[in-house]
């Protein structure tokens, strides 16, 4: 046996006994190189994964944040659009009322200019033979179609000047002319058929 095998031997040895006796004593192996390098790796992996993972959710925040104000952006946009459609909806709904009543009230103002006309031809026809009631009865109709026909187009300008009648359910109302006008074109044409009639 040469030298170099009896000194590994004697090192095995004497390796052998401070692990046994080291084991007995329950102190702790000194740390391994190795062990230290890779518990540093790890460290340095668990700090790098940190910090990705802190960077991931910093972006993932930032997108949701974006998105939220997005949405909210959207949303107030989508409300913008829906008041312009209300208010859009309630002109027109506005304007054909006010169309409506304009009709109404040019057919008032028709009747009542056609009855002034026949209650003129009865009296150039018939004037002459008729008798004193008759005639004042005639004019009073005279009178009370001339006034129909006013204020038809009284009520006609308060609607198309600034600020018609209007009650909260965007109904257009000529007001108390136009209801006017409606009773005064009955009574004058109630009035010329009296006076046919006398």
């Amino acid at each position: 046996m040469n030298v170099g095998s009896l000194f590994k031997a004697v090192d095995a040895v004497i390796a052998f006994r401070d692990a046994a006796k080291r084991l007995k004593d329950g102190a702790p192996r000194p740390p391994d190189p190795t062990q230290i390098a890779s518990s540093q790796a790890q460290g340095l992996a668990g700090q790098i994964e940190t910090r990705l993972t802190n960077v991931v959710v910093a972006a993932l925040k930032e997108a949701f944040d974006r998105d939220h104000a997005r949405l909210e952006m959207e949303r107030a946009q989508l409300e913008e659009e829906r008041r312009r459609a209300a208010a859009a909806l309630h002109a027109e709904l506005r304007r054909q009322a006010a169309d409506r009543e304009l009709g109404r009230l040019r057919l008032l103002a028709g009747a009542a200019m056609v009855g002034w006309i026949v209650s003129v031809a009865m009296a150039a026809g018939g004037l002459a033979g008729a008798t004193p009631p008759a005639r004042v009865v005639l004019v009073l109709g005279w009178l009370l179609l001339l006034a129909a026909l006013g204020t038809a187009f009284m009520a006609q300008g308060q609607i198309d000047g600034p600020g018609p009648v209007s009650s909260e359910s965007g109904r257009v109302d000529s007001g108390v002319v136009g209801a006017m006008a409606l009773w005064l074109l009955l009574a004058g044409l109630a009035a010329t058929a009296v006076s046919a009639l006398l």
